[in-house]
């Protein structure tokens, strides 16, 4: 899983390996699909390929279900330290779907 990341993108692969951690440990959800997206394409590119997609994954229904929204990628992505990572489309994107599923955003 290495290739010549920049310090940022490191830091990013990392908090998308935490938020599949966190998902397994908190609430018991094995984000088997999640975890290989992240081996194949690591995290930069796995927030790019959901946040693209027509509609939410299984697993954020799954952690909807749980009430654990705060572990979705499109969480992650709003987090001021990683916006730079993405358009202004993806970080809209994210904002509507957790809208859309009744996420508290917090106000930072």
């Amino acid at each position: 899983m290495k290739n010549s990341l920049s310090e940022p993108e490191e830091g990013f692969d990392a908090a998308m390996m935490s938020i599949y951690q966190r998902a397994l440990n908190e609430c018991g959800y094995r984000a088997t699909r999640f975890l290989q997206m992240l081996f194949e394409h690591r995290g930069l590119e796995t927030a790019h390929i959901l946040l693209n997609a027509p509609k939410v994954s299984e697993g954020y229904i799954a952690l909807w279900e749980r009430k654990r929204l705060d572990l979705t990628v499109e969480a992650l992505v709003l987090k001021s330290e990683w916006q730079s990572f993405f358009s202004d489309q993806e970080l809209k994107i994210a904002r509507k779907r957790l809208a859309d599923y009744g996420y508290k955003f917090n106000t930072e």
